[in-house]
């Protein structure tokens, strides 16, 4: 199942979401910001032949998480792609979400997809 989220052009998916922005620094008081700074250092910690596959499990099912902007600490919209390849944002109160995060190999010759953060401005 994890296959049908990681279609042949993801990495042109994600460029297209995501840009290659820095994510700014966080807070530390808050949960979205704890959340944040989390899924920061897996992705970091990465080897350069890996990706950190993050998925959100919404009402229409498992969501491949490409994208976290956090217009308030205590609100994400995640946005990625479904299971049938179409890109899908999720809104959910921070302290509802649920993510499960797996560092996983990429094929041979497949560029690794980075998840983009963006966060509120201090």
């Amino acid at each position: 199942m994890v296959d049908s989220l990681r279609p042949p052009d993801l990495a042109t998916v994600a460029e297209s979401i995501t840009g290659t922005k820095p994510a700014p620094a966080v807070p530390e008081s808050s949960t979205g910001a704890v959340l944040v700074g989390q899924l920061q250092a897996m992705q970091n910690a990465l080897k350069e032949d890996q990706e950190l596959l993050v998925l959100c499990t919404t009402a229409l099912g498992p969501l491949r998480v490409l994208e976290m902007f956090v217009p308030a600490w205590r609100v994400a919209v995640l946005t990625g792609i479904d299971t049938e390849k179409v890109v899908t944002r999720a809104i959910t109160p921070i302290d509802n979400l649920d993510l499960v995060c797996k560092p996983v190999s990429v094929q041979e010759g497949a560029k690794p997809v980075r998840v983009r953060f963006v966060t509120p401005k201090p």
